[in-house]
């Protein structure tokens, strides 16, 4: 399986914007980004000017690299985006919040999606009271994602839950710290995302 294994630090100073892709690391001064806020590479630090396509690409790369998908699993998205009622632009990012790993991370089992996700494929998560190993999974308005009781003593998660105070539990999910238990009180809407992200450049990248 194709995954990114070169530093991820560099993909935020890419972006020009802190992505938290490394948990707690990224609220400490040993952040790549605030000691370095400039793109990498030997003319990172001149002047750059992007076209109008160049803004798009930028903006679907930021995307992309935030959830953690590769290009073809991204496109995947973007396409059952397109096919559903509404406006694709907020369907897409309703779809990325509702991949397993993402509500993980969001409800504080883990420290980054990174990390959530490799906790999915490790079976350490129960949806609705079954086992699910699935990242990509798209969880529904009352389901209830929780840890299997074999792993509330993982060091990794109860790390992760104690350094929630540092990130707010969004208002379309609700959890129960002492229960180890998550749940969706409803489908994330657009206003619930405060990632600065503009979609509707990745809308008109993908409709050329």
């Amino acid at each position: 399986m194709a995954r990114y294994c070169e530093s991820v630090c560099r993909i935020c100073r890419r972006e020009n914007q802190k992505l938290f892709l490394k948990g707690d690391r990224c609220y400490t001064e040993k952040c790549s980004f605030e000691r370095r806020g400039y793109p990498p590479g030997q003319h990172g630090q001149g002047r750059i000017k992007f076209s109008e396509y160049g803004l798009q690409l930028r903006e679907k790369q930021k995307i992309k690299r935030l959830y953690g998908l590769l290009e073809d699993q991204f496109r995947l998205t973007f396409e059952r985006a397109e096919r559903m009622k509404g406006v694709t632009g907020n369907n897409l990012v309703s779809l990325l919040e509702r991949r397993l790993d993402n509500v993980a991370y969001r409800l504080g089992f883990a420290s980054s999606r990174t990390e959530a996700r490799q906790l999915v494929r490790h079976c350490h998560f129960l949806v609705n009271g079954k086992s699910v190993n699935i990242p990509s999974y798209t969880v529904r308005k009352g389901d209830t994602v929780e840890i299997r009781e074999k792993s509330k003593k993982v060091v990794r998660i109860q790390a992760a839950l104690e350094g929630l105070k540092r990130r707010e539990v969004p208002q379309w999910l609700e959890i129960d710290p002492a229960q180890f238990r998550g749940k969706i009180r409803d489908l994330p809407s657009r206003e619930d995302v405060t990632a600065p992200m503009e979609e509707r450049l990745i809308v008109e990248l993908y409709s050329k």
